[in-house]
């Protein structure tokens, strides 16, 4: 029996097993071509398709990807393997333009997404199409533009950074410990995003203390639901669910501990508004997006999981925006010295509207080109289109744009596509007539969406990113410990490999 089991759970008769069953589908449907498929892409043979070089090339699939779309004459290939279903990728804007808005209608995330991330995310905003999003969508929306809830959002937001991280970065400062700061940014947006969410308080920002329980459930149900997207072979991750081991026993712990605590706390603010209600008080105006979503009368289940993917969108995006932003101060740091000075120059009150550096958010905005926090995305055919660029699409196809590789093509960005240059955000990219940032097509470089689905908490991410940078920036200098250049890994959303540990010494010192 236990020779049996051994085979069962050998990752090879996995691959074995899936080339058997795709085969099958194949030929069952008169889907199966035996001759060399033609289209720009990797080396594809018939039945198993490009398996081979993309087995190859799955741990550096980004710049793998980036190479064949710089190859491509119309940035756009096609990626037909065995195991996925067809995929198209492009980094055309053209092309972007018209799956997220054009023809917006035939581009959904469609089932096999919503299947990857549905056992953690539900039928949250992020993970849902058609009426059910349009509605998550309409509330949202409201509620985002709501005064009350932004002014809520800076005020927790300032509390976080003056009580919170400013006070732990002067004792890392006092005491010249290294800190691993994306470790920390994590924390702190995670914090934030409680806060103004589900309206908990905030955990320790000390990357040495221990991670609370939901984060780590956090962290592991994120971890392995993006491993199911990378899966050379996706029908391995269904097999092990249905026989309930390894990775996806522990994603089904983790997602069981996630929802636990967010329902707990939906439960809690419900007796808390029932009390409010029966005995007359009024409610704090700095209310929470949880206390929003229950008063707007949504069912405890689609409450729970629109605050799960608000705070998975929210928390690692901008922690890894701001984290490679750092990294790439400390190798320009002549740039860093003229950030400094709009700062010092420009001191600003906290408001939502008039919070802003030009400087800072072209630093933002180039750090995001070359590092953004979301790699690539997908959507799924509903029927079959034809892409501005002449690329057929069919009925199904998996059709990724891809902002990591759109950031360094050549015909989009010119031949230093490859350097930090804030300036060329700019209208006059001299340094002593830096005014007015260009407004950049958003399908050019697509770091939030663009069209209907465009991020709602854009503008609350630039705040956020462009609030700390300048807190910590007037006060700290942030310098790397290690001379090498971290390595970006794309997961749902984007990081730096084992973190970025620095030491951090207060301005004006040295």
């Amino acid at each position: 029996m236990e020779a049996i089991m051994l085979l069962f759970t050998h990752p090879l008769f996995f691959v074995f097993l899936s080339m058997i069953l795709y085969f099958l589908v194949q030929v069952s449907s008169g889907k199966f071509r035996p001759q060399i498929y033609e289209f720009s892409g990797p080396p594809s043979h018939p039945l198993i398709g490009c398996f081979v070089s993309f087995y190859q090339n799955r741990s550096r699939l980004l710049d793998w990807y980036t190479e064949l779309l710089a190859d491509s004459a119309t940035s756009t290939i096609v990626v037909s393997r065995l195991g996925a279903r067809r995929t198209i990728v492009t980094a055309n804007p053209e092309n972007v333009e018209y799956i997220l808005k054009t023809n917006f209608n035939n581009f959904p995330k469609g089932k096999p997404f919503t299947e990857i991330l549905g056992d953690f995310l539900g039928c949250g905003i992020f993970n849902v199409d058609g009426e059910l999003w349009r509605t998550q969508r309409k509330l949202a929306s409201h509620e985002f533009s709501t005064k009350s809830l932004r002014e809520h959002f800076m005020n927790s937001l300032e509390e976080e950074v003056e009580k919170g991280l400013l006070p732990l970065m002067e004792s890392l400062a006092m005491k010249g410990e290294v800190v691993d700061l994306q470790e920390l940014l994590r924390r702190f947006a995670f914090n934030v995003i409680c806060k103004v969410f589900l309206g908990v308080e905030r955990c320790s920002l000390d990357p040495s203390s221990p991670l609370p329980p939901l984060t780590r459930a956090f962290d592991t149900a994120s971890q392995i639901s993006a491993m199911r997207g990378a899966a050379p072979v996706f029908i391995i991750w269904k097999i092990k669910r249905w026989l309930g081991i390894g990775s996806e026993q522990k994603l089904k712990v983790a997602v069981k501990e996630v929802h636990a605590y967010v329902m707990d706390i939906i439960e809690t603010r419900k007796q808390k508004l029932d009390h409010h209600k029966s005995s007359g008080s009024i409610l704090d105006q700095d209310q929470d997006l949880l206390t929003r979503l229950i008063m707007a009368g949504q069912e405890d289940e689609v409450t729970r999981d629109m605050v799960i993917s608000f705070i998975m969108a929210g928390r690692d995006t901008t922690s890894a925006a701001m984290t490679w932003l750092f990294w790439l101060l400390s190798r320009h740091q002549n740039v860093e010295e003229d950030l400094v000075k709009e700062i010092e120059d420009n001191q600003t009150t906290m408001d939502f509207e008039s919070f802003d550096f030009r400087l800072l958010k072209a630093c933002l905005f180039e750090s995001m080109r070359l590092f953004p926090p979301v790699a690539w995305d997908s959507k799924h055919a509903k029927v079959d289109d034809l892409l501005p660029d002449g690329t057929h699409v069919r009925v199904g196809d998996r059709v990724t744009y891809f902002p990591y590789g759109m950031g360094r093509m050549e015909s989009l960005w010119g031949k230093d596509r490859l350097e930090f240059k804030p300036d060329r955000w700019f209208l006059e990219p001299d340094k002593e007539a830096r005014s007015e940032l260009k407004k950049v097509c958003p399908y050019k470089l697509p770091v939030f969406q663009a069209g209907p689905r465009v991020c709602l908490g854009k503008e609350m991410a630039f705040a956020q990113m462009k609030y700390v940078l300048a807190s910590v920036l007037k006060r700290f200098k942030i310098r790397p410990v290690d001379s090498d250049e971290p390595v970006f890994v794309p997961r749902l959303t984007a990081h730096m490999a084992g973190g970025l540990n620095v030491l951090v010494r207060k301005r004006g010192t040295d």
